[in-house]
């Protein structure tokens, strides 16, 4: 099928029943008679019954194929395919193997055992689910093609008319007739013109911004799709005319079943966020870290359930214990409990969804939750111009009418950029009456005219042609003349209240169609006067070659002498180098053959009618009133928005199907160009960029591209190039032809209002005012997320990183175990979980859009954010198991006393070695209070070690979860002091922190869950002591932060650049 994605020679397909070669012909490089034979048809009978039923078997049916997603099942194994996630599949399967252990070694199963792998596999169980109903509903791009796809269509076989045949049912040969506002149902040669002219909307798949002429004559087989003027494709649209053609494609041999086949294979190249990577990065590194420290743990404490007797220099008397060894295991479980941070997934999932929000209410829709993270790294954006970058409203920016001497012209620039008659204005318009030139310009554009303008919820919309609609609203902000106006007031609103008024007064009574070879069209109108006249637009040059008068200012009319004819090709020439759209208006007030003309069927002039070889004829000795230059115009705020991206180091890249000149043009105006830059280099068609030796290189150009003329495949190819060289790619679009490269950027950006369905499916955002200025803002909220999301994630990983030291210092120092998995996974889950999603409110810094994006490969945590940590963590671990040690060996510390609930003091050794306290003489314990509870130990006082350890262990969750929430002010800010950037800055933190204490407060004074999660009830003093062992934290991170600022130049200018990928 052309340059849209074609294989010359021969394809293989696949039947229902056997394999068939079908050749693909190049009906556009061939002559009507030609392709007539090659189908074997005639345009009069079409094919026999026979002949459908023989091909069907060859060429199956006109539908697009239907792709098996993978099973549920599948989906369901990929989300375990993390390496996150099987850490922690492991941890819940030996804690709750330990659980069940216990229970039956000791005779009952506490509830308390089991909590631990239950809510693990609850998050799993969560995780997954929520992985499965995002991935099965990614591949709706697919449906939503299918359902532009016509349904019936007028068929001629066996030499009748079949008026309602399903589309699906047709096949290469069929005779098709096409008519005004019918959809293409398959890739079809037009045969033959029944109306003068056919005009195809076909931007949805092209990109052109203007609905196309089609014809019957053939081009070269070598043209991109926008050339194959004859031929019409599946999907799109008549706007005007109706005509013969002949099916040559179908279903996935299309070019919308290659629009198709492009998406489902963008589909499955698609790779994961800058974030997911770096998650799973720091996945393995954090399996490497569980997996030496749980080694340490255990050769460590190797010596407690292992031991054996040199004899003759071999072990000898080896004695295992295997409680003991169970014990050391299930400390290493809470070891990986500890190191995991359980509940970053979903703090992550909140964090995006509140990005998702804050995003929706700037316009930007946000499909897929990774996207918000995305699109603060983007690099490149690489934008569609129809509709994206300019309105894909037809707008008049020019008017040039007649002066008052027959040597000038008068020229007036047109404010609007879209169908609303009231945007915009007419800037020098003369005030009060308008004069006679002007009047008929406005005549013209108002009854020479099939299309209108009407308003479609916030927004107008065009009836018909987009030219003519443009024509239709520069008549309303013409106005009307003084008598007209006056006399012709409305009650109700009416849009187009001016043109209306101009159609009372001139009644049409005759139209000449446009057709290729006089390039206009007219129309005979019988004035309220009793005038007959002819008014006609059409292109300039045309309309000179037919014109021998000219209408001055004041209406008066003179010969058009040369002088004039130069001015007004001047004029021409000027608008054109423009990327305007130039027509002409002219008029005739002498018509003999219609002075009695009616619109009668049996009137001699209604002969000349008939005929359309007449109207260049009646169209000549025309009067030339003046001229409009039309355009697709470009977006108030797109100028600006590419400032911003400049200043974010954000390089725009334009990917258009339309003309060249007409994009080149709109790029200068909107500043991806200099007004007066050389883009020889920066400006090439899509065919022109894939021929180049090296496209990567000038990929790699500083400042903007442009690529025109571009095909489907070249915006995939362009974006696939830009991934290889390492830049996160933004694509925007609206068409069908924009989808499969949607789906493959990093972020597929669609249009909202004008977006066709398939584009929007395909997409991972959508625009919902279709302004491009909304992706800059966008991207600017991204940052501030990522920012955020490196706030908590930091947050969250230092405060593990303390619960591993903690754990780790405990094994290494022999003591009992301070702090056990269920309480490990509730200070991950909950007590972490609120101040983690408060720090997604941080205000972003107000230079956010001023720095450039980040690097591709920049870390989470960079080597010195990782050491700042680990100070932290050991500081965490030292805190927690000293506030333990401290109970057991200490009455009072820094004067707060801790005698009060009557607890028998130790030394160190005798907690280092409690192991060995079965062999301790005369050792005794009194009984302590905690809250209500008196623990007493009558038989065995080595149980001190163990259900004693209840209230030492309640002072190191409580020292943890205190530690954290002081740690959470830490990580407002990367290297700002609090001095600088005060808690207040984020209101949420400090509910967040409220919150967290309270559900501590819950889990202590609540005895159920108390007795669920180990704990006691603390006194005052206690928590006074908590407060005192955890404030420390943040005067720690004030002195690295004040360290970080100083050596930040050093840091910085080490990092080695970029390198990109060959």
């Amino acid at each position: 099928m052309g340059k849209g994605g074609q294989d010359y020679g021969k394809k293989e397909i696949l039947g229902e029943e056997r394999e068939y070669n079908i050749e693909v012909y190049a009906a556009w490089s061939k002559d009507v008679k030609e392709c007539e034979e090659k189908f074997q048809v005639r345009r009069d009978y079409g094919l026999s019954s026979d002949e459908v039923e023989k091909r069907r078997r060859i060429y199956g049916w006109n539908e697009l194929e239907k792709h098996e997603g993978p099973s549920i099942f599948r989906l369901i194994l990929d989300q375990f395919n993390d390496t996150l996630v099987r850490i922690l599949l492991l941890a819940a399967v030996v804690s709750f193997v330990l659980a069940w252990y216990d229970g039956e070694e000791g005779g009952e199963m506490e509830i308390t055992a089991f909590v631990e792998p239950l809510v693990i596999f609850l998050i799993l169980i969560v995780n997954a689910a929520v992985g499965v109903w995002q991935e099965n509903n990614a591949e709706k791009a697919l449906e939503a093609l299918k359902e532009i796809q016509c349904e019936h269509a007028a068929v001629i076989r066996d030499g009748r008319k079949i008026p309602s045949l399903l589309a699906k049912e047709l096949i290469p040969g069929d005779i098709v007739e096409l008519r005004v506002g019918d959809k293409v149902p398959a890739d079809m040669r037009v045969l033959s013109l029944i109306s003068s002219t056919l005009r195809v909307e076909q931007g949805s798949l092209t990109g052109e911004s203007e609905a196309v002429s089609k014809t019957t004559k053939a081009v070269a087989e070598d043209v991109d799709i926008q050339g194959k003027k004859c031929m019409v494709f599946a999907g799109t649209t008549v706007v005007n005319g109706n005509c013969i053609c002949l099916v040559t494609d179908i279903g996935m041999n299309t070019e919308i079943g290659k629009v198709h086949s492009q998406i489902q294979e963008a589909s499955q190249s698609e790779q994961d966020t800058p974030l997911k990577k770096k998650l799973n990065e720091f996945g393995e590194v954090l399996t490497a870290v569980i997996g030496v420290v749980c080694l340490l743990v255990w050769l460590i404490n190797l010596k407690h359930f292992l031991s054996w007797d040199y004899v003759d220099g071999w072990p000898r008397n080896i004695k295992f214990s295997f409680e003991k060894c169970t014990y050391y295991f299930e400390i290493a479980v809470a070891l990986a409990v500890a190191a995991i941070p359980e509940g970053l997934p979903a703090i992550i999932t909140t964090c995006l969804a509140l990005g998702t929000r804050k995003m929706a209410a700037k316009n930007a829709l946000v499909r897929k939750l990774p996207s918000v993270e995305t699109l603060g790294c983007t690099t490149v954006i690489c934008s569609d111009k129809t509709g994206t970058l300019t309105t894909n409203q037809m707008a008049v920016a020019k008017l040039v009418a007649m002066g008052s001497k027959g040597s000038a012209l008068r020229t007036f620039n047109v404010e609007g950029t879209s169908y609303d008659p009231s945007d915009g204005k007419i800037q020098d318009w003369p005030k009060g009456e308008i004069d006679a030139n002007l009047q008929m310009i406005a005549k013209i554009a108002a009854v020479c005219n099939d299309s209108g303008v009407e308003q479609s919820g916030n927004h107008y919309v065009a009836n018909g042609l987009p030219t003519e609609a443009a024509l239709k609203v520069l008549a309303e902000k013409m106005g009307l003349p003084a008598g007209l106006d006056s006399g012709s007031s409305s009650t109700h609103i009416d849009e187009l209240r001016c043109s209306n008024i101009w159609n009372k007064i001139e009644k049409r009574i005759a139209t000449l169609e446009f057709d290729h070879d006089r390039k206009s069209m007219g129309v005979i109108v019988h004035s309220n006067s009793g005038r007959k006249s002819l008014l006609v637009k059409g292109a300039v040059e045309n309309l000179l070659e037919r014109s021998s008068f000219v209408q001055l200012r004041d209406g008066s009319v003179v010969e058009l002498d040369q002088t004039l004819r130069s001015l007004i090709l001047e004029s021409l020439h000027e608008m054109s180098t423009k990327a305007l759209r130039v027509l002409g208006f002219a008029y005739k007030d002498d018509l003999p053959e219609f002075a009695t003309y009616t619109g009668d069927e049996d009137h001699p002039a209604h002969e000349l009618l008939l005929n359309p070889a007449n109207y260049s004829s009646i169209e000549s000795k025309l009067i030339f009133v003046g001229l409009t230059g039309i355009r697709d115009p470009p977006r108030k705020e797109v100028r600006q928005a590419f400032e911003d991206c400049r200043a974010a180091g954000i390089r725009v890249m334009v990917i258009t199907g339309d003309h060249k000149n007409t994009a080149e043009a709109i790029c200068r105006e909107i500043g991806v160009f200099g007004s007066h830059e050389d883009i020889g280099s920066r400006s090439l068609t899509g065919k022109e960029f894939m021929e180049l030796h090296n496209p990567k290189l000038h990929l790699r150009q500083l400042g903007g591209l442009l690529i025109s003329r571009a095909e489907p495949r070249h915006k995939q190819d362009i974006v696939r190039l830009l991934k290889e060289d390492g830049e996160v790619v933004a694509m925007t679009g609206d068409g069908v032809n924009d989808a499969p490269a949607l789906k493959l950027a990093d972020i597929g950006i669609a249009m909202g209002i004008a977006g066709t369905e398939v584009a929007k499916e395909a997409s991972d955002m959508v625009l919902a005012d279709d302004n491009f200025s909304t992706i800059v803002a966008a991207v600017g909220e991204g940052r501030s997320i990522y920012n955020n999301m490196k706030a908590f994630i930091r947050y969250m990983i230092s405060s593990n990183i303390g619960e591993v030291f903690s754990i780790f210092l405990t094994a290494a120092l022999g003591i009992p175990e301070g702090l056990i998995p269920v309480q490990l996974l509730w200070v991950n889950l909950v007590t972490d979980g609120p101040p983690a999603t408060a720090l997604g409110f941080n205000p972003p810094d107000k230079d956010v859009m001023k720095k450039p994006p980040r690097r591709s490969d920049d870390s989470l945590i960079s080597p010195w954010i990782l050491f700042r940590y680990l100070v932290i963590g050991l500081y965490v671990g030292l805190a927690t198991v000293g506030i333990f040690i401290i109970w057991y060996t200490h009455d009072s510390f820094f004067g707060i006393d801790l005698s009060g609930d009557g607890h028998t003091l130790v030394t160190y050794a005798q907690l280092a070695n409690w192991g060995q306290c079965n062999s301790w003489k005369n050792f005794t314990v009194s009984p302590f209070t905690a809250g209500n509870l008196v623990f007493d130990f009558p038989t065995n006082p080595c149980d001190y070690f163990q259900t004693g350890k209840i209230k030492a262990m309640t002072l190191s969750l409580s020292v943890l979860v205190a530690i954290e929430m002081f740690n959470s002010l830490n990580a407002l800010s990367e290297d700002g002091s609090l001095l600088s950037m005060p808690p207040w800055v984020n209101p949420y933190l400090l509910v967040a922190m409220s919150v967290s204490f309270g559900l501590h407060f819950l889990i202590l004074y609540v005895p159920f869950l108390a007795q669920v999660f180990g704990i006691v009830p603390l006194s005052l003093n206690e928590w006074f002591l908590v407060l005192l062992v955890a404030f420390p934290v943040i005067l720690i991170d004030e002195v690295l932060k004040f360290l970080g600022r100083c050596t930040s130049g050093v840091r910085t200018s080490s990092r080695p650049p970029k390198r990109k990928a060959e």
